[in-house]
């Protein structure tokens, strides 16, 4: 019974630690929400204001109808789609490869891929637009999408490598013996229990496409505009359209928060069928 008082104690203070961390987490989405909503009296005014009086949603109408926001949303959707299509299904390949066979130039190579992240992008921006406009793609989704495997795909590889690798051979090989090829064993017994990690890959490579702004400036013109460029050009020397520049900050943050809801329950989903068939 004494120790009741400072157990209780112990488990407030350790609760509002929590409420205060989630407060100081969620504070700035709220606050670009709030912004979102405001009116521009309420936007350019001097005193500040943690709620609108008059919730507005101008701010989004101006957005689609006089800055045609869809075109940058539909651009940015189809570079990341495409992006973490290739990009997964190449790395799952070349980790298979990697984690399953032993060759000269193994360790050398995952090195390689793993120092490449470690030197920043912008080194990149000079020769890929060489190679872009040589070949024809400059100014096209396609360069983008070019663009973005150089570093999805070396990191993805070394990710997922550290998952195969913690599968057991024998896996595989009891399947083998029963009949199937290697083909085979890989996709009906590899493929399922790497599953975890195919969806964080994934959700890793999606969020780096979405985001990029450096190779989406460069290699993009008016009509192929990403929503980072498109968010940016909000942002002039005659001042910044803070409305519509916050409203497209949540637009753009709903996709990632959808694909996360569906991603998390797909990622235990997988953790528990690898778990009982391991």
């Amino acid at each position: 019974m004494k120790k009741r008082g400072p157990d209780l104690l112990k488990s407030f203070l350790s609760y509002l630690l929590l409420v205060a961390l989630i407060v100081f987490l969620l504070f700035p989405f709220y606050w670009t929400f709030v912004t979102s909503i405001k009116t521009s009296a309420e936007l350019y005014g001097r005193t500040v204001t943690y709620w609108p009086k008059a919730p507005s949603f101008e701010s989004y109408r101006r957005l689609f109808s006089e800055y045609n926001f869809l075109r940058p949303m539909g651009n940015s959707l189809l570079v990341a789609a495409l992006t973490t299509l290739i990009s997964v299904t190449v790395s799952v390949l070349a980790a298979y490869s990697f984690s399953r066979y032993r060759f000269k130039g193994r360790k050398f190579l995952m090195s390689m891929f793993l120092t490449n992240n470690m030197f920043p992008t912008v080194l990149l921006l000079i020769p890929l637009y060489a190679i872009m406009r040589k070949i024809g793609i400059l100014y096209t989704p396609s360069s983008l999408v070019l663009s973005y495997t150089t570093f999805t795909i070396p990191f993805s590889i070394w990710l997922l490598s550290g998952f195969l690798d913690d599968l057991p051979l024998s896996l595989e090989e009891a399947a083998m013996v029963d009949g199937a090829n290697r083909a085979q064993a890989f996709l009906k017994i590899i493929l399922p229990i790497l599953m975890p990690g195919i969806v964080a890959t994934g959700a890793y490579i999606f969020m780096n496409s979405w985001n990029e702004y450096t190779f989406a400036v460069m290699f993009t013109n008016e009509a192929n505009r990403t929503i980072p460029v498109a968010l940016k050009n909000l942002i002039g020397q005659l001042g910044v359209e803070w409305g519509m520049l916050t409203a497209g900050g949540i637009i753009t943050i709903i996709p990632v928060c959808v694909m996360f809801f569906f991603a998390q329950k797909r990622l235990i989903s997988g953790l528990t069928a690898g778990a009982v068939k391991g």
